[in-house]
């Protein structure tokens, strides 16, 4: 089991939960962020940082919110548009920054206050 960003953190990105990671292993798409699931040790550093609850045990996301597991595994198992090989195992962000692509149903995911 590992961490998932969920759709709280959709053009919100605070970034607290970067700071507290200890494994380095959330990264930075274009409109939100996302947990390495391999890489992530299930600390929890990173859930009682962000200010807008979007961090969850894979297995407890609410209602709804089950499509962003599979969003999470998406952004690192596969070639996305505007990254042509899948980012797969990088062994934390290394200060990589903004990596300006999402998974194509983040690009089209509409929050609900909208």
């Amino acid at each position: 089991m590992t961490f998932v960003i969920g759709a709280a953190c959709v053009d919100v990105l605070d970034r607290a939960c970067i700071e507290e990671c200890p494994m380095d292993c959330i990264f930075i798409g274009n409109r939100m962020a996302y947990i390495q699931p391999d890489e992530c040790t299930d600390c929890g550093a990173c859930e009682p940082v962000c200010p807008v609850e979007a961090i969850y045990y894979e297995d407890d996301m609410p209602p709804g919110q089950e499509q962003f597991v599979a969003e999470n595994a998406r952004f690192f198992d596969e070639p996305l548009p505007g990254r042509t090989a899948p980012l797969g195992h990088p062994g934390g962000t290394r200060g990589a920054g903004a990596l300006g692509v999402d998974t194509p149903y983040v690009q089209e995911y509409q929050p609900l206050s909208q």
